[in-house]
């Protein structure tokens, strides 16, 4: 027969709790009662099961993904850098797609957390940008880190990483304006997503620094989707007087509005210049290969984590959480769309 969490007290002399917070490595127990659990643990081979484990510590060691985000690239790697550090830490992780724009979202997402005995949860954009679904979860107590489009620090007791979308989107402005384009054109993502306006304000930021008045007119909402480039491509080389460059919200849309021009036998980038953002597959698998901002999800990913692991054990043991910001800036990528052949 296994031996059992009694069976080690029994041996030790000591309370099942005292057990317990050795196996949990609370560090709250004294030397010579610490030796003694362990000495009791390694002659009775105590395995200690790790769902009761939890149940005693009433902390569960699984953490929730949650996500409504239409491209499947980033998803990947949100899973990829989220799962790398569950492990590293003995977490499981439960994905949990849903719709953000559900009048019953906030709900959902505290039903959830209650069934599961979730530890907490991982929110990354639009998710994590809702402040009813934040103030719903903050209500019940839940415990959860953020993914954000932004590079300001704010006060919050809770984690959350930055990512400057805004000055991603300043620098491929800035490159495609010193390719010589005067004329550029901005197709948008869903309004819902804080990085589209975030990329929006990066583009006018860098007209205006190069004195190049804005054209609402070149402004054409969509959504993180390869059909909205493809639509838009339609639109703005419809125009009498049509943008020669654009500047794609993703590299998806990117890719949509590359096939589009093609379509209408538009050289690019000779009569065309097309950048998109964060660098996915998308940017790559394009003929021509798409300039973009290349955006470390997969890093995100794991920083965010970490920051919720830290925030739960530091909750748990009452210590001070040492909330360290973490900001990312994608990186310009330039490649054969923006620069013209002789």
């Amino acid at each position: 027969m296994a031996a059992t969490i009694k069976s080690v007290a029994e041996l030790a002399g000591v309370s099942i709790k005292t057990v317990s917070r050795v196996v949990n490595k609370e560090g709250t127990v004294k030397p010579d009662t610490l030796k003694r659990v362990e000495q009791a643990i390694a002659e009775l081979k105590y395995t200690p099961n790790k769902a009761a484990r939890d149940l005693a510590s009433n902390v569960t060691s699984v953490l929730g993904y949650v996500y409504d985000n239409p491209n499947a690239y980033y998803i990947i790697d949100m899973q990829k850098g989220i799962l790398d550090v569950c492990r590293k830490n003995n977490f499981e992780l439960l994905i949990h797609p849903c719709d953000a724009s559900s009048e019953n979202i906030a709900q959902e997402l505290v039903d959830m957390v209650d069934s599961a005995q979730l530890a907490g949860l991982v929110l990354s954009p639009p998710l994590s940008e809702m402040p009813d679904v934040l103030h719903h979860l903050d209500n019940k107590n839940i415990s959860y880190v953020r993914i954000l489009s932004g590079d300001s620090e704010f006060s919050s007791t809770l984690p959350y990483v930055l990512v400057n979308d805004f000055k991603a989107a300043f620098q491929i402005t800035e490159h495609l304006i010193a390719q010589g384009h005067k004329h550029i054109a901005f197709i948008a993502g869903e309004v819902i997503h804080k990085s589209t306006t975030e990329r929006l304000n990066g583009y006018k930021a860098a007209l205006e620094k190069a004195s190049i008045p804005f054209d609402e007119s070149l402004v054409i909402e969509g959504t993180y989707s390869f059909e909205t480039g493809v639509k838009s491509a339609d639109v703005l080389l419809s125009m009498p007087s049509r943008p020669t460059a654009v500047f794609a919200c993703n590299d998806e849309i990117a890719a949509g509005t590359l096939f589009g021009a093609r379509m209408k036998g538009v050289d690019v980038p000779n009569d065309l210049a097309i950048a998109g953002f964060e660098d996915s597959p998308f940017s790559r698998q394009t003929f021509p290969p798409l300039t973009t901002a290349s955006q470390p999800t997969n890093e995100i990913a794991q920083s965010a984590t970490s920051s919720l692991i830290q925030y739960l054990r530091a909750k748990k043991t009452k210590t001070n959480f040492n909330n360290l910001t973490q900001t990312f800036t994608p990186q310009l990528v330039v490649r054969s769309s923006t620069e013209v052949t002789l």
